[in-house]
């Protein structure tokens, strides 16, 4: 069962979506989990993917799509604010803390790729999440300053894209993938990590009418000084799971993921899915049913 929800967010409100057990009859209160999804998905995604898996194991999963982004409100659109995706996790527990139904004092957390270190940047300080679960978890601030090829020099030509949007009243987007695998190739990205991605959000396979694929330029300097994994040797005091991808790629996952199972203070269990890539931990049903096999046994056990 899919129960949709308009969860309040300040002066705006949030689109999301309560994956619940088919047998969810008003006996006992349910354990929950929500999902922070990946940069530029939408809740009928990836996380649509595991929350009906966990649901159907019985574990009530409330997946969402992030402020500015999706159905959810927010102006400007396609804005990726780091940190306000980490809040929208904590209005998303402030939901269930009052739905009928769901046990307010057995609520997760499950991050996918950079919703991985949203999740675990947002469970370090607020301790209503009991358990954190992750799936080949990125840690974006890292990620985008490996990639920019030297990140303080990137941030003066952002700082005169934010100018000249001022001047202009105009902002900027830019794409987060290329559209189609030949614009893909046309760039010279042609490794199968970038052409996975490609094939999953572009395509009818994965792709959805509310994913604009556009990224808010001005996003890029937050995603620049943002470090997902900050303090959380000292304040992420929850168990945690880790689940990656064993084919070791482009996207970082597997070192990000080895670090945050380093740096946790209760780490309960790692696992590496062999033969998985990145992308393919999003959707393909053998691996998926391996990730989230392992992630009930851990919520079982931690909510």
């Amino acid at each position: 069962m899919i129960q949709h929800l308009t969860i309040p967010r300040g002066p705006i409100n949030l689109a999301a979506d309560l994956h619940l057990p088919d047998n969810a009859d008003g006996g006992a209160p349910l354990p929950a989990v929500v999902l922070s999804t990946p940069g530029s998905s939408v809740k009928e995604q990836i996380g649509a993917n595991y929350a009906s898996r966990l649901a159907a194991h019985g574990i009530a999963a409330l997946v969402l799509d992030p402020a500015h982004q999706g159905q959810s409100e927010g102006e400007p659109r396609d804005l990726e604010d780091p940190y306000r995706r980490g809040e929208d996790i904590s209005y998303a527990i402030d939901a269930l803390t009052t739905t009928p139904g769901i046990d307010p004092q057995r609520i997760g957390v499950l991050g996918i790729c950079a919703g991985g270190g949203y999740a675990v940047h947002t469970a370090r300080t607020d301790h209503r999440i009991k358990a954190v679960g992750t799936v080949v978890p990125v840690n974006i601030g890292h990620a985008f300053r490996s990639f920019s090829g030297g990140p303080a020099a990137a941030l003066d030509p952002l700082a005169d894209a934010r100018t000249e949007e001022a001047r202009s009243g105009e902002t900027t987007r830019v794409n987060w993938l290329p559209d189609t695998l030949e614009d893909a190739a046309a760039a010279g990205l042609t490794d199968i990590d970038t052409t996975q991605a490609v094939a999953y959000y572009r395509t009818e396979r994965g792709g959805n009418e509310h994913s604009t694929n556009q990224r808010l330029l001005r996003s890029d300097s937050l995603l620049l000084g943002y470090d997902a994994f900050h303090l959380a040797d000292q304040l992420m005091t929850q168990p945690l799971q880790v689940v990656l991808a064993g084919r070791i790629g482009n996207t970082g996952s597997y070192d990000m993921g080895m670090q945050l199972w380093k740096l946790a203070p209760d780490p309960v269990d790692l696992m590496v899915i062999d033969g998985a890539g990145h992308y393919e931990m999003y959707d393909e049903p053998a691996y998926v049913d391996a990730a989230v096999e392992r992630l009930t046994s851990f919520y079982a056990n931690n909510l």
